[in-house]
């Protein structure tokens, strides 16, 4: 398998590990512990590694999200709790949905393929993968699993904007193309003008997002990429397991 190959296969599984603890029941629940609705917790959780900034960095750092939605729910998130503080927090909520769901696993090939995946990120222009990846990884290897499958998952995401833009198609429209169900809930209303050319720009968006993760994957040897195939797998399996 290529490194390339390797970036498009581990993907999808690297998305829904980085993502599983948003809204389960013990991360909505510490948020409403500190005054946080699930959705502010979410912007506060994810956008506060950039620190105490103004919306229009969050916005620039999330992509898809209109910026009405974002100045109006990131304000009142960061007047409720420090954004600092709140990453951190939402960190801890991923380090215990890890600690609960990856108990039996042995994850310590993983990280260490992962880490190496990681390390080979570079980091220019990819803002919100830089403000996730300078938090510092728990020691437990369930914990550290979750943590360097959210940074892999904030570094395909900023690459996928860099993308994006680069192939001059509106995120407004990408967004549409890629997630119609959720366009409404990212804060856009009026449905946006499609151009014949633009899914056909998606597309390129696509692949040149995994042309830019083919690099950190090559870092990995043939017992390394096996070690994060396995790993993400058995994540996988262990988060749908009830």
């Amino acid at each position: 398998m290529t490194p390339h190959e390797l970036a498009i296969k581990c993907a999808p599984m690297i998305a829904d590990i980085g993502s599983a603890y948003y809204f389960v029941p013990n991360t909505l629940d510490a948020g409403k512990e500190r005054g946080l609705g699930g959705y502010q917790f979410y912007f506060l959780g994810r956008g506060g590694v950039l620190g105490d900034v103004d919306p229009e960095v969050v916005t620039s750092a999330f992509g898809y999200f209109h910026p009405d939605l974002v100045t109006k729910i990131w304000n009142k998130a960061r007047d409720t709790m420090d954004p600092r503080e709140g990453a951190r927090l939402h960190l801890a909520c991923a380090a215990e949905l890890a600690r609960t769901k990856f108990a039996d696993l042995d994850l310590a090939a993983f990280c260490v393929a992962a880490a190496a995946v990681n390390d080979a990120v570079n980091p220019a222009g990819l803002a919100q993968y830089a403000g996730v990846d300078a938090e510092p990884l728990p020691d437990d290897d369930a914990a550290r699993a979750m943590q360097l499958c959210i940074c892999l998952r904030e570094a395909r995401g900023s690459a996928h904007l860099a993308a994006v833009v680069t192939t001059g198609i509106d995120v407004a429209v990408a967004h549409y193309l890629r997630r119609p169900d959720f366009y409404e809930t990212f804060g856009w209303s009026d449905t946006p003008s499609v151009r014949p050319e633009d899914r056909e720009l998606l597309d390129r968006a696509d692949a040149l997002t995994d042309d830019m993760m083919e690099t950190p994957f090559a870092a990995l040897d043939p017992s390394g990429a096996e070690a994060m195939l396995r790993g993400l797998t058995e994540m996988t399996a262990a988060l749908k397991a009830e």
